[in-house]
């Protein structure tokens, strides 16, 4: 898991324009909401990469790679955070929250469950 630095692409008087991920081909784009305490993910997937943006609210990502340490990230509105392939995962709601989820893989429509793979001892009770 990573945090990714939005740069600003473009400001003017208007406003600013990101650039949230370049280069990148999207299977799919996901609108989450999330009541405060609520916990989602407790999953990994073999095939698919996520990129986890934060439209409201604040959340507490966690996340562990196959013999590597447990870490730990808050978002909090406008963050951007990335989860790779076999990558276990899982979210808190720390105050209700709203995020986009943009996928590379199999997990959009019929697909959304087909690459999900359940941990037995979740990292978020």
């Amino acid at each position: 898991m990573r945090k990714i630095k939005n740069k600003i692409s473009y400001q003017d008087g208007r406003g600013l324009i990101i650039d949230l991920l370049e280069k990148r081909t999207i299977n799919a784009i996901t609108f989450i909401t999330q009541k405060k305490g609520a916990v989602r993910g407790n999953h990994f997937h073999k095939k698919t990469i996520q990129w986890n943006y934060l439209v409201k609210g604040k959340i507490e990502i966690v996340a562990k790679k196959k013999n590597n340490n447990l870490k730990k990230i808050v978002l909090s509105k406008g963050d951007l955070v990335e989860t790779s392939k076999n990558e276990r995962h899982a979210i808190r709601a720390i105050k209700d929250s709203e995020l986009l989820v943009f996928t590379q893989g199999p997990r959009g429509g019929k697909e959304y469950e087909k690459d999900t793979f359940r941990l037995l001892k979740p990292l978020i009770k």
